[in-house]
């Protein structure tokens, strides 16, 4: 009887294994959320000049320390799933005119020509030469978002359609995009030298185009002429050391290295 009346054991190890299973997901919940990630103000590396101490004077936001939304803010994947998320429903959709360059080699460059909607605050004119970043081009929404607010800033905006990115050009030589060649920006940026001769240029490159604005800039003293000054954003300063980077999971880093490769086999496929 005493033996029957036992209380038995499976409740109290069914309830350690619930325990465990919360703080695994809490734990998780922590750590892609980066809730611990301490906020500062962002680390400024730059040569005391002018321009220099212009921009600090013209971006506050430059020397504050950012305060993220609460308990997303500090997750660069929520971040960027909620910006594609919302990008599709609210981003702007900016007219532009298509033009079509032909490459010695045979290949048809593309870019897009969009019009200021205002004028400048300066009262000159100046253009943005924008560079998308791997794979991207006129239409994504980032770009559109940019352009967009450029636009009723006074800027005329020149955005590349990196060469067989757009779905609906078909490649006229055999070859794509690559991530250090900068023929197409090139002649982009001497079409806009030489219709728009009245011009000042602000270059302007993300991600994989940060790579392509800054190599062309470097290549030729006379390519950085009538350049106001270059903006790189997210850019990746060494491809083989980003290549070994996404090969890790910390951080989920390897599912974002199959999201890219996936993409340009799609691209890739689309021009057999």
């Amino acid at each position: 009887m005493s033996a029957m009346l036992e209380t038995p054991e499976l409740p109290a190890v069914f309830d350690g294994v619930k325990l465990a299973a919360v703080a695994a997901v809490l734990y998780v919940i922590v750590r892609c959320l980066n809730l611990k990630s301490p906020t500062a103000p962002p680390e400024l590396v730059y040569q005391d000049s002018a321009l220099a101490r212009f921009l600090l004077k013209s971006c506050p936001l430059l020397t504050k320390e950012y305060i993220p939304p609460l308990i997303w803010g500090k997750s660069g994947h929520i971040q960027t799933a909620l910006y594609g998320k919302m990008g599709r429903v609210r981003s702007p959709h900016p007219y532009g005119l298509r033009k079509y360059l032909t490459m010695p080699d045979g290949a048809t460059a593309t870019f897009d020509l969009f019009e200021p909607q205002s004028e400048h605050c300066i009262g000159e004119d100046v253009t943005m030469v924008i560079c998308p970043g791997i794979a991207n081009h006129s239409e994504k929404q980032y770009i559109r978002t940019f352009v967009d607010y450029a636009q009723k800033n006074g800027y005329r905006c020149a955005v590349l359609n990196h060469l067989g990115a757009l779905p609906n050009i078909e490649l006229t030589s055999p070859r794509m995009f690559t991530y250090g060649c900068t023929w197409e920006f090139g002649a982009m940026v001497n079409y806009i030298k030489k219709t728009y001769p009245q011009t000042q240029l602000v270059v302007v490159g993300f991600s994989l185009g940060g790579n392509i604005v800054c190599k062309y800039l470097g290549e030729s003293q006379a390519n950085q002429e009538r350049v106001l000054c270059c903006v790189s954003v997210c850019q990746g300063y060494s491809a083989l050391r980003a290549q070994e980077t996404f090969m890790q999971w910390d951080q989920c880093r390897r599912f974002y290295n199959f999201l890219m490769a996936d993409n340009m086999k799609k691209i890739i496929l689309s021009h057999r």
